[in-house]
């Protein structure tokens, strides 16, 4: 099968799947160009309320293609850069499940999903001092912001890899769980994520992401403003409702 990414609906969860297994998922110039229009596809579906990222097989991704990438050498940087943002930018939670490795190119996307859920055994690593690369600015802060300062310069001085235990310390993986335990978790969480506001989440990811460098003047203004939306669509009504009523709550946003 060509390499490429997979895409399954349903059950309101996207699954993006990177698939290139004789290269234990690497992704190829084509698969980093095919992620941003394949996210606004998925973004413009109504039915889609949660996306997962994974790998093929026993591997998350081990980073970028480098043979494919010396046919576009000049354009491979901003390639990774676009379908990163592409997937930080997406409007629904994203969570990435990682079995395997889950190094440089890799680490890149992983860090660019909401969460990330590993299986015991996989292995992490953000590798471009091997190659002489350097590190694009955005995937440093997003690491920096995510782990820490002093677990970011260990990850990007060495390039080594760490393993879950160590991961989930610096704060790189939200949750590890048993070996052949992923597909089962994965598919609880979504469940969850799907029963609960779409507003609450949308509004939640704006302002977890767009208000680390704005004014507090502006933050607040954005935060009054979903506040407002909230009341307005009657999700707030709904969600208490259903709790003095003891029962699961409908929410209906956007649809009203």
């Amino acid at each position: 099968m060509e390499p490429g990414l997979r895409t399954q609906v349903g059950g309101g969860t996207a699954t993006v799947t990177i698939s290139n297994t004789g290269k234990r998922n690497a992704m190829t110039v084509a698969m980093w160009r095919e992620l941003p229009p394949l996210l606004a596809r998925l973004a413009a579906d109504r039915a889609v309320r949660a996306l997962v990222l994974t790998g093929e097989g026993g591997t998350f991704c081990a980073g970028a293609d480098i043979g494919s990438l010396r046919d576009a050498a000049g354009d491979s940087p901003g390639l990774a850069v676009a379908a990163e943002e592409a997937l930080a930018a997406f409007p629904r939670p994203t969570v990435a499940a990682i079995r395997g490795y889950c190094v440089g190119g890799g680490a890149q996307l992983a860090a660019a999903c909401d969460l990330r859920f590993a299986e015991e055994g996989a292995l992490f690593g953000v590798t471009p001092a091997k190659l002489g690369v350097a590190y694009p600015a955005s995937a440093t802060r997003r690491l920096v912001r995510l782990v820490g300062l002093p677990a970011a310069k260990y990850l990007l001085f060495s390039g080594e890899l760490i393993d879950c235990a160590r991961a989930l310390r610096t704060g790189l993986v939200d949750e590890v769980v048993d070996a052949g335990g992923l597909d089962k978790r994965i598919a609880e969480f979504t469940a969850i994520l799907a029963s609960r506001s779409l507003l609450t989440q949308t509004a939640a990811k704006e302002l977890a992401n767009g208000t680390w460098d704005v004014p507090p003047e502006e933050a607040e203004a954005r935060g009054a403003y979903w506040a407002a939306r909230a009341r307005e669509s009657g999700e707030t009504a709904e969600g208490a409702a259903a709790f003095l009523e003891r029962r699961a709550p409908r929410f209906r946003w956007p649809e009203g």
